[in-house]
């Protein structure tokens, strides 16, 4: 959440800050603002609006040759313009702009004001501000010694970034819990929370780890740790450009993602699919034969869509491999004391690689030498390097908050671990070549379901635009399915969706069902197909309109209307009904007006609680 930029160097700093800014909007944001220092004068801007505006804000005259900027998600203090980053200190002489939380800030407020510091804004991180800066007049000699001490006092988890208007030679910036990345030009640094904001720039980046600063000058940088020892990191080239991150024609990013899907699942199966052997090569892992066979329990841990991603894939290896597995939001796990087994693999799913949760989840799990992997769409990403093996995703940069390629590609990559799993012990070589075949035919159905069904779905969507409540209904295959889907549709309509195992719906849920009450039924053309038209009849009787995924000869008028997939092996189900709920929530989203890649109150990363 929230989008942190900097630059020093030699060119003029406030469009590179502001360029970078609006390449972060995707990340979720109330508020902008940019501080710029010239000539011994630090000039603040700032307020609750877009990047467009702040643009105008700023206006053109600003030479300057460093700068910090922000967009901000309201954690503590409403989202107002005093409430902005940059915060500065009483002065006027330190400027910082922070991504996280910082959990001792009222304690640190309490006796900042009683040593007779006024507060501006309601922000814990004004606090950091004044911190820095008493350090500073209490005789710290650099503004990296000023910042270190500073976060010596400090709780939580931050990514910040400082400047010191006597000392414009110089940012510092911090990590703990929440990525930061340097861009490293020609006689020029950058400072981002996201490749996103640098890519245009350079490709030559260092990922800062959990407890560690950098002092960035014009031609270089240091790096150390918050005990002050030096840590030489060596730059990495990233294989992203500017390109990967245009809209190229498209109105939103999420529907140009959608239609990225096809090469997505492409890159995630090339060189994984073992057709000699009927299985699938997930190196990353670095889990031969023997250990492979010695896990007893696969559980899956992740947050929002990963979560459904790994129930989705909890199924699949119950089905290929017969190993018991489940998934479970990663969000709980980290605090019920669970029992980590030696003999169960964990899967940490996550795009960013950044999810607070999950890399608690991580880390405790560490802590207690349960052996996890994991699933990530960022290979530098926290959550990598704190597994130290798993799977790359390989979905590409997904901007829209509304996740599409890489939950698909989560799926994916599951479908190929249950596979890998099913092959080290009872799954044939017929059931694995008939998933082998299953999978690498499973780009070309994406593209069938996004050609062919778009304006359909479109239509579809436009008829029930008016519905306020909407059920998803899917068994077993189809329930992680209709989470996603009802998850989708919340995430970018703003309707209020519930899923429901389709048998649980006559438990109660069955009682709200009436003509203003949409379900949406996941009906694959599998064993389970006459009990799916069983929960189909009993919502018609009840006057409520359906809408069924499928891919299945249904009753003929059964349905209201009728979203259609191709036929796949029906373990691979899920992978591919996905799709058209994707395009139903974007479409409906659409007809109602709504901000498709920026929807109210969320975050495209979540790095605090």
């Amino acid at each position: 959440m929230c989008g942190i930029v900097g630059y020093i160097g030699k060119r003029e700093a406030a469009p590179i800050l502001l360029e970078g800014l609006q390449r972060l909007e995707y990340r979720g944001y109330d508020s902008a603002g940019v501080a710029l220092a010239h000539r011994g004068r630090l000039r603040v801007t700032k307020a609750a609006v877009r990047v467009g505006e702040l643009r105008t804000l700023v206006g053109e005259d600003n030479p300057a040759p460093v700068g910090i900027a922000h967009t901000r998600w309201a954690t503590h203090g409403e989202p107002t313009d005093v409430n902005a980053h940059p915060h500065l200190d009483a002065e006027g002489r330190i400027a910082v702009v922070h991504n996280g939380i910082i959990e001792n800030a009222e304690q640190l407020r309490a006796k900042l004001i009683a040593s007779g510091v006024e507060f501006a804004s309601d922000t814990d991180t004004e606090a950091l501000a004044h911190l820095i800066a008493a350090r500073l007049r209490d005789g710290a000699e650099t503004l990296e010694d000023a910042v270190r001490g500073a976060l010596h006092q400090v709780e939580g988890a931050y990514g910040i970034v400082v400047l010191d208007v006597k000392n414009p030679g110089e940012i510092v910036v911090a990590r703990n819990g929440s990525p930061i990345v340097l861009g490293i030009g020609d006689g020029e640094m950058f400072v981002a929370s996201d490749l996103a904001a640098l890519v245009r720039h350079t490709q030559r980046v260092v990922y800062l780890d959990d407890g560690e600063l950098a002092t960035l000058k014009a031609g270089d940088y240091r790096t150390s740790t918050l005990q002050a020892k030096r840590t030489d990191k060596t730059p990495t080239e990233v294989e992203l450009s500017d390109e990967d991150y245009q809209l190229d024609g498209y109105a939103d990013y999420m529907r140009k993602e959608i239609g990225e899907q096809p090469e997505a699942v492409r890159r995630a199966l090339r060189g994984r699919l073992d057709e000699r052997f009927s299985t699938a090569r997930l190196g990353g892992l670095r889990l031969d034969p023997r250990e492979l066979r010695s896990i007893r329990r696969v559980k899956f841990l992740g947050c929002g869509s990963a979560y459904y991603a790994g129930q989705i894939g909890a199924g699949l290896v119950e089905e290929l491999a017969r190993l018991p597995a489940d998934a479970e939001p990663a969000s709980e796990f980290r605090y019920r004391n669970p029992v980590v087994d030696p003999e169960t693999l964990y899967v940490a799913v996550s795009q960013s690689g950044e999810t607070a949760d999950t890399l608690a989840a991580v880390q405790e799990l560490s802590r207690k030498g349960g052996r996890v992997i994991g699933a990530v769409n960022a290979v530098a990403s926290a959550i990598a390097r704190e597994c130290g093996s798993g799977v790359f995703l390989h979905a590409g940069p997904e901007v829209s908050v509304a996740s599409t390629k890489a939950v698909t590609n989560m799926n994916t990559t599951f479908a190929m671990l249950a596979l890998l799993l099913g092959r080290v012990r009872d799954l044939s070589v017929a059931d694995g070549r008939r998933i082998v075949e299953g999978l690498d035919a499973l780009p070309d159905h994406i593209e069938e379901v996004v050609r062919t069904q778009d304006e359909p779905i479109a239509e579809v969507a436009r008829k029930f635009a008016e519905a306020r409540h909407m059920f998803f209904v899917g068994r077993v295959r189809g329930w992680p399915v209709a989470r996603e889907g009802a998850q989708k549709l919340k995430e970018i309509s703003y309707v209020h969706a519930e899923a429901y195992q389709a048998g649980e719906l006559k438990h109660g849920p069955i009682a709200l069902i009436d003509p203003s009450m949409p379900s949406v039924v996941i009906v694959p053309d599998d064993e389970l197909l006459v009990k799916n038209i069983g929960t189909m009849e009993q919502i018609k009787a009840r006057g409520g309109p359906v809408i069924a995924v499928t891919n299945a000869q249904l009753p003929e008028g059964l349905a209201d209307a009728e979203l259609r997939v191709p036929r796949t092996e029906p373990e691979l189900d899920p992978i591919l009904f996905g799709i058209p709920l994707q395009l139903l929530a974007y479409h409906l989203a659409t007809a109602l007006g709504r901000d498709i890649d920026k929807p109210r109150n969320l975050a495209k990363s979540v790095t605090v609680e």
